[in-house]
């Protein structure tokens, strides 16, 4: 085992303090990397509240990793020291069932190992990328384009990938498409979605970001605080994409999309919706998630955005500023994704 510092919440909705965990030592297959930066995702604060369940404890959050191989296993060809690396929510996963073959890590019918707050196949808890190093099956990482600004790319290891796929899934190319919410999911959403080739609209409660909105790559911006946006919108999307994770009138959203069009829900609210059946049957509209993407496809998602000068836009912090930071997170007041120098400030 190996020791590293790490920012550790002891207990739900506690206050991070500077611990030491042990990280493994290196299997053959294994990747040992510097953390550089970490991002900070809404998740992380929802984990951390324990919102979606008991956590375990001490936790350290962080999937939006990105770093420098510190060392590889004698297995591993795909990395080299010195390399310019990412690594995302999960960190294992079966590898042998329908969805792992598939190149569906995170669609694992044996259940994906999470990057934090899991715990490995052999019982170990895991622990984020809050860390100064961490240790991970080869796998798992990706490779970050030399173009690419190491702070502003650790988001899209997560906002990146789970707003990359659905609109790779539902060719968002050339297609009139919607983004409900301009935050940390929803300003890549913009970026993303306008590099496919896609007429987009923002739709977010107030015009307070249209001109941020429209400098990413809208097409259109509306504030659905104004009823007539609903009206004047009606059957107008091939698909919406939903970033966020409040309760919404989900009726209303859908009464925008086309006939067979459909509504993609990326966002995580902690209530369920209120539906009525013939808003998605009288038009054979459909509902469906998507979560994040396999290590494929975030691979192909970081080539794309190194292609066309794509990153997050962040806002850069110390270890000091975590706990502003989430409540910032927490009320929106974030442009657009806070991210952590580990490197930095993480230190004795």
């Amino acid at each position: 085992m190996t020791s590293t510092l790490a920012l550790s919440a002891p207990h739900p909705r506690a206050a991070f303090e500077k611990i030491t965990i042990e990280r493994r030592v290196l299997r053959a297959d294994d990747v040992l990397i510097d953390v550089k930066y970490a991002g900070i995702c809404h998740s992380d604060i929802h984990q951390v509240n324990e919102d979606w369940g008991p956590g375990n404890f001490p936790m350290v959050p962080g999937h939006e990793i990105a770093g420098i191989v510190a060392a590889v296993g004698p297995d591993v060809t795909k990395f080299r020291v010195g390399d310019r690396v990412g690594v995302g929510c999960y960190v294992d996963s079966c590898g042998h069932c329908e969805s792992c073959l598939r190149g569906d890590e995170q669609l694992c019918l044996n259940t994906p190992v999470a990057t934090y707050n899991g715990r490995e196949y052999d019982g170990t808890l895991t622990y984020g990328g809050y860390s100064r190093s961490i240790v991970v099956k080869d796998h798992f990482v990706v490779s970050i384009p030399d173009t690419m600004d190491l702070a502003a790319t650790a988001p899209l290891l997560c906002a990146g990938i789970t707003v990359y796929a659905p609109l790779v899934r539902f060719g968002a190319a050339g297609k009139n498409i919607a983004i409900i919410g301009m935050g940390g999911l929803g300003h890549v959403a913009v970026k993303i979605a306008h590099a496919m080739g896609a007429i987009v609209t923002v739709l977010s409660q107030s015009l307070s970001k249209k001109d941020d909105g429209l400098a990413f790559g809208a097409d259109h911006y509306y504030a659905t605080s104004d009823p007539e946006t609903f009206t004047a919108l009606a059957g107008s999307f091939d698909f919406i994409l939903n970033t966020v994770s409040a309760d919404i009138p989900l009726n209303d959203y859908l009464s925008m999309i086309k006939t067979n069009g459909s509504f993609v829900n990326i966002g995580f609210p902690s209530e369920p919706y209120s539906l009525h059946a013939s808003a998605f049957v009288l038009q054979q509209r459909a509902i469906v998630g998507s979560n994040v993407g396999g290590l494929a496809e975030t691979q192909r998602m970081l080539d794309f955005c190194a292609e066309h000068g794509i990153v997050a836009e962040i806002e850069l912090i110390g270890i000091d500023q975590i706990e502003d930071a989430y409540q910032r997170v927490a009320t929106s007041r974030v442009r657009y994704r806070s991210v952590i120098d580990i490197a930095g400030t993480l230190v004795a």
